[in-house]
């Protein structure tokens, strides 16, 4: 139950500060951006499987997470303008 809860405030963090540092607008709300710093997380536990090796499907820490979060709102927020 508290890990549930410790994810979805590391991935509500997480979220608010990949968002503040893109710039520009997101239209996404809460339940978003909270789905976008664990997404984020996983991301970056990916990057991080490709530089050094180890678990596939990993999470990764405070850095790596909001890197990979930062990449998944670039690549969101370039497709919502190309699909508009």
């Amino acid at each position: 139950m508290f890990s549930i809860i410790g994810w979805i405030f590391f991935g509500l963090l997480v979220g608010l500060i990949a968002r503040s540092l893109v710039p520009g607008t997101q239209p996404m709300g809460c339940f978003r951006t909270i789905m976008l710093g664990v997404a984020g997380s996983f991301v970056g536990g990916a990057i991080g499987y490709l530089l050094q090796g180890g678990s596939a499907v990993q999470s990764s820490g405070w850095i790596g997470s909001i890197v990979g979060a930062i990449l998944l709102l670039v690549i969101s927020v370039r497709r919502s303008k190309f699909i508009d």
